[in-house]
């Protein structure tokens, strides 16, 4: 059947396959070393909690069924374990059936984390996982080579990522149309990175430079996608050194990489194939009947990508395989952060001797050099950003990580830097400020050694102690 198959992407199959393996591991690792705090029965936002209010049709997963925290680890360190032999290519050592199989393991486990993470899990990137490692079940293994339709799907998936984030620009903040989000975006991103304060310094004219070939990138270049080779190649590299100037430039957790992986099932290796055998009947039907659905179910992120109210990083349903993306419809203009701060003092005045908590990839002691991080991604730093844009944003889970760091809680206490208090002496208050931040200048960081300056704005948060803190939503 040369007309179902292209064995001249044997090799772009293999990459992407190891690829996105490395992804899905980073992933189930994040989740394995991360859920305690933040979804656990005594997490921040319980999940026993979350699936006793909504039903299964609305959110699949296994702890729908059955959820304990050593269930729940069972299946993280399950998903990285198979992420793991994926990566070392178990799966062209089984038969076709047996491989897709092997694949299907990750995505429902994965689906079963996201489905049931609440804020934790509202990232675009967590959808885009999904809806990639879903195509990845029926690309098959070296019994066959890969399926036209499938490697179709994949530069689908790639081509709404861009060209639904360029749009979203192009509609919303207005800088994205002067050039100008550049001089802002690198100081007030949600996580900055060890070469974001060197981006922000480069000279303004660069910046625009930046943006026009951003709008080219994500609005011309992925119609070349579709185009005959070597074209689509040129234009799947284009996208990957794009990728790579972000990853340079920022934290963004995986959403560059899985970006990558994508743009890799583009490429054509000059590679001679090895002989594959033909498809077999059984998968010839079951790759089109997924693809047709697939192509059905696009109508809605479609419908979204040219609408005028464009919404940026929404699922269309619940097992998330036809998605919409963006990101950075707005850029903000100025950085706050939350500063959390305890004391043992039985009464907390102003003159207390309050000690700053220390997060892992936020900005909080300006001396602090930001450090790399991605593809792991830091779920509570992230969520401390949006806290810091708006209260609201922090109402469901604020309260909950005051009151565990109160009790010292030690699965709480392991997503950040630093606690300024021994073990067995937790803090009598927790008190959380609003400060400005701002990039130094060179002739500052010579000076003073600091990174960043910051002016306190307004209290956040006022003292509160344990009961307090068990009160608040």
């Amino acid at each position: 059947m040369d007309w179902f198959t292209a064995s001249d992407y044997w090799l772009s199959r293999l990459v992407f396959q190891r690829a996105l393996a490395a992804v899905y591991l980073v992933a189930f690792l994040t989740a394995a070393l991360q859920f305690r705090a933040l979804l656990g029965t005594r997490g921040m936002l319980p999940i026993p909690r979350f699936v006793a209010r909504v039903p299964f049709r609305r959110a699949p997963s296994l702890f729908q069924l059955h959820y304990s925290d050593p269930f729940f680890a069972c299946c993280a360190w399950t998903g990285a374990a198979v992420s793991a032999a994926l990566l070392a290519g178990l799966d062209g050592l089984l038969p076709l059936w047996a491989a897709m199989l092997l694949w299907l393991v990750p995505w429902l486990l994965y689906l079963s984390i996201v489905n049931v993470g609440q804020t934790w899990y509202g990232f675009g990137w967590e959808s885009l996982l999904l809806e990639t490692g879903f195509l990845a079940v029926f690309l098959g293994n070296d019994e066959v080579a890969p399926p036209i339709v499938v490697l179709f799907l994949l530069r689908w998936i790639l081509f709404r990522v861009e060209f639904g984030a360029g749009l979203i620009k192009l509609r919303g903040d207005a800088c994205w149309r002067k050039l100008t989000c550049l001089d802002y975006h690198h100081e007030t991103q949600p996580m900055p990175g060890p070469l974001s304060w060197f981006f922000h310094h480069l000279p303004k004219p660069l910046h625009r430079v930046e943006v026009a070939a951003n709008h080219v990138t994500q609005l011309a270049v992925p119609v070349l996608l579709f185009t005959p080779q070597p074209v689509a190649s040129a234009a799947a590299a284009l996208m990957i050194v794009t990728q790579l100037w972000l990853v340079l430039s920022g934290n963004f957790s995986w959403l560059n990489w899985i970006t990558i992986v994508l743009a890799l099932s583009a490429l054509r290796f000059p590679a001679d194939p090895p002989p594959l055998p033909g498809a077999p009947l059984w998968y010839v039907v079951v790759v089109l009947a997924v693809a047709a659905l697939l192509l059905f179910l696009s109508y809605r992120p479609v419908a979204n990508m040219i609408s005028r109210r464009q919404i940026m990083n929404r699922s269309f349903d619940p097992l998330h395989l036809v998605n919409t993306y963006g990101a950075f419809g707005s850029v903000s203009r100025v950085r706050y952060e939350v500063v959390i701060e305890g004391t043992a003092d039985a009464l907390p005045r102003e003159d207390s001797d309050w000690r700053e908590y220390e997060f892992k990839g936020k900005p909080g002691d300006p001396r602090h050099w930001p450090r790399q991080f991605a593809p792991y991604h830091l779920r509570l730093d992230w969520m401390m950003w949006f806290a810091a844009l708006s209260p609201a944003y922090a109402g469901s889970w604020f309260g909950a990580l005051v009151e565990r760091l109160l009790e010292n809680d030690r699965a709480t206490l392991k997503l950040l830097r630093r606690s300024p208090f021994p073990p067995d002496e937790p803090p009598r208050h927790i008190r959380a400020r609003l400060f400005r931040y701002r990039y130094t200048s060179w002739r500052e960081l010579r000076e003073t050694g600091a990174c960043w300056e910051r002016t306190y704005v307004r209290e956040y948060l006022p003292p509160t102690r344990l009961a307090e803190a068990a009160q608040r939503p």
